[in-house]
């Protein structure tokens, strides 16, 4: 992949990367265990310990009503007392208020302060900053000749050029466009349909998604911001052709490849779920991957 189609594919799809990398790994790694051979089996049993009932399962505490930040908490009247928790009872930790599930309706809609907060957090992601270093490691090191220079100059060029799309597309994809026209920029998952409905539908959230008061409606973020984002990059990346055929072709590259991104939205949470490997530390990576791509955009 050059440089130039690099940049065109959108940042959020190049920041699921690693997930895949990562599913590869895990599926990888059970076929490796399995082509081991067996270990002999003991000459005798190995004594087992005595089975013991397991304790009954605790009841859930009684359910407290949480406030958001942003929520005025009504006052208490002077004689209410703070109510008890029964002593044998699983207390439930309060709600994460920026960990949006993508399954179904929303608690509340988005604030734009939300929406703010949700594009910072796409910005500093860890995978996100993984994915730009090695990218532009490899465009730097493949090509001394590029547009970016040579070295470590070139590499520093190249990774400053791709942080600073990486922010515009936040800020316009994620933040500027979805508050003006009360969109939600989540993606929406369909976890109990069919394998072609979700890569229908996984398709067709790139021009139809879903708004704050979960309406269908145009997926404007997309439409009208990979032309936006397209456009502010002619005036910096170097190297590119800013004519109008060349920006109708990015655009439609990056609408193109825009249903990667919600191919992982839809199917990595499944298959993370039903990965089971011995390497605790992948079967973490994979799940905290997992989990992350369904809060993200």
């Amino acid at each position: 992949m050059n440089s130039a189609l690099s940049r065109t594919i959108s940042k959020r799809t190049l920041r699921r990367m690693p997930a895949l990398c990562c599913l590869l790994l895990a599926l990888a790694i059970p076929r490796a265990l399995s082509a081991k051979i067996a270990d002999p089996l003991p000459d005798a049993p190995l004594p087992q310990p005595p089975l013991h009932a397991a304790p009954p399962a605790l009841p859930p505490c009684p359910v407290e009503r949480y406030h958001h930040p942003e929520e005025a908490v009504p006052a208490k009247p002077p004689a209410a007392q703070p109510a008890l928790q029964p002593p044998n009872c699983i207390p439930k930790p309060p709600p994460n208020w920026y960990v949006h599930f993508i399954d179904g309706p929303k608690r509340r809609p988005m604030t734009p302060g939300d929406k703010g907060w949700l594009a910072t957090r796409n910005v500093v992601d860890p995978f996100n900053a993984l994915t730009i270093l090695g990218i532009s490691a490899i465009s730097v090191g493949s090509d001394s000749h590029s547009p970016y220079g040579p070295g470590m100059h070139g590499f520093a060029y190249s990774v400053g050029i791709a942080y600073t799309q990486d922010i515009t597309g936040e800020f316009f994809g994620v933040f500027l466009i979805p508050s003006i026209v009360h969109q939600n920029p989540h993606y929406h998952r369909m976890p109990n349909a069919s394998i072609p409905r979700r890569v229908g539908h996984a398709i067709a959230q790139v021009v139809w998604t879903m708004s704050d008061s979960n309406q269908g409606m145009p997926n404007y973020a997309n439409l009208i911001g990979f032309a936006i984002e397209d456009e502010i990059g002619n005036l910096y990346v170097p190297g590119r052709q800013t004519n109008l055929p060349a920006s109708a072709e990015r655009y439609g590259v990056g609408l193109a490849s825009a249903p990667i991104d919600n191919f992982v939205n839809e199917f990595l949470p499944d298959v993370a779920r039903r990965v089971h490997i011995r390497n605790v530390l992948i079967q973490r990576l994979i799940n905290q991957v997992a989990k992350t791509d369904a809060a993200g955009p």
